[in-house]
Parts: C-alpha cells; sequence; structure tokens
C-alpha cells in the first residue's frame, strides 16, 4: 500500500515515467508515431493499475486465511479494503497538481482487484483441487 500511495504522488506522473518509458518503447520500435508512442505509454501506466491491485488484493485475500470460512466469503471481504484504499488513492491524487482523479482509474484499480481474485481461485482450485469455492 506504501508502494501504491508514493506511485499516485507526483514521482511516478505521467511527465515523469514518460522520461523512461519514452526512450523504452523508442528503443522497441525506433519508428512509433507520436500517437502510437502517447497511446503506448498510456497503456503502460494503466496496466501498472491492474498489475498493483492485482497483488495487493492477492495479499489481502491470503491475509484473509484462517478467518473466514470459503473462498468467496473471503474474497468478498478481501476487496473491500483494497476498494476502499482505491477510493482514497484517486481522492489522494485529486491533490496532486501534476496527477489527476477519475473514476476511470478507478474502474481500472477494479479491474485489478478482479484480476487478483481470478488469479487466487485458479490457486485455489489447484491446491484444493475443488472449483466449489469452499
Amino acid at each position: 500500500m506504501a508502494l501504491i500511495f508514493l506511485g499516485s504522488t507526483d514521482l511516478m506522473s505521467a511527465e515523469h515515467t514518460s522520461r523512461f518509458l519514452t526512450p523504452f518503447l523508442r528503443w522497441l520500435d525506433p519508428n512509433i508515431s507520436p500517437a502510437h508512442l502517447a497511446q503506448a505509454h498510456l497503456l503502460v501506466r494503466k496496466a501498472a493499475h491492474v498489475a498493483e491491485y492485482a497483488i495487493l488484493t492477492g495479499l489481502i485475500f491470503r491475509a484473509l486465511r484462517g478467518w473466514f470460512d470459503g473462498f468467496w466469503p473471503r474474497a468478498a471481504i478481501g476487496l473491500l479494503p483494497a476498494l476502499i484504499f482505491a477510493s482514497t488513492d484517486e481522492y489522494h491524487q485529486s491533490f496532486i497538481a501534476s496527477r489527476t482523479s477519475s473514476f476511470g482509474d478507478l474502474g481500472v484499480d477494479c479491474l485489478g482487484m478482479f484480476v487478483g481474485i481470478v488469479v487466487c481461485w485458479f490457486i485455489h482450485v489447484a491446491v484444493t483441487g475443488r472449483a466449489s469455492g469452499s
């Protein structure tokens, strides 16, 4: 959570991430157009949102092991702190001049939470051999 919070400061704004992403993307494709470069930069940034919230949700889900019986109750309860944190993170960004706060980003964060639960589900099925969610 501290890493996500740090990432929502000016340190990881689009302006700052473009300093290392743009050269990397140009290295991958020297002929990339400015429009495609901007799209790729945005896509990488949104993929980072998905990854960080998938990891956060997976860690919360894991931390709740032993506290709640069954996969789905633990998954539902595990989503709540991640959703609250994502909401407060967007609110925090509204105070940073180089960042924007949007419901769209909250939606991307929620997609990450869903991905985290799906990964947990696959691990649960692989470990227990049961798809029943218990």
